[in-house]
């Protein structure tokens, strides 16, 4: 089932050149998307943000929504290239180079982060989205 796992979170993915912070701000993102991906979320998925010891926790296609919201706030653009997807059997370890640009630089930032996904019965329960990799690695026992 890990392949399976993996599948269903690589399909879940923006493409790489799409503009996340536009697509998650557009009002009709949700509710088109949510139709679509809500099948394969259990209905207390839960997502987080955990960062500096401490942890933001969001519930449910509205909590993931308010979590990329928040995440998105300061960036005026905002795309993700998966680089490695690792299968660690019911979780799934995302290895992410993300870029942003914030309104007041024309500049484009690159960012190495990182995603956990959590699945069990087919249907993802818990997401961590890590603003470094060496916390993501830390998590699932990798050591960064």
């Amino acid at each position: 089932m890990s392949q399976e796992n993996v599948d269903l979170v690589l399909g879940l993915q923006p493409p790489a050149d799409a503009d996340f912070a536009e697509l998650i701000r557009g009002e009709n993102f949700l509710a088109m998307s949510a139709a679509v991906v809500a099948q394969f979320f259990h209905p207390d998925f839960e997502c987080a943000l955990p960062r500096f010891d401490s942890e933001k926790t969001y519930t449910g296609m509205d909590g993931l929504r308010a979590l990329w919201l928040d995440w998105m706030a300061p960036w005026k653009t905002y795309r993700s290239e998966v680089e490695e997807a690792v299968d660690l059997g019911d979780r799934v370890l995302l290895l992410v180079r993300d870029f942003g640009r914030r309104e007041e630089n024309a500049q484009e930032i690159a960012l190495l982060g990182a995603a956990v996904w959590t699945l069990r019965a087919g249907v993802i329960t818990r997401a961590e989205f890590y603003p470094s990799r060496a916390e993501a690695l830390q998590a699932v026992g990798l050591e960064g």
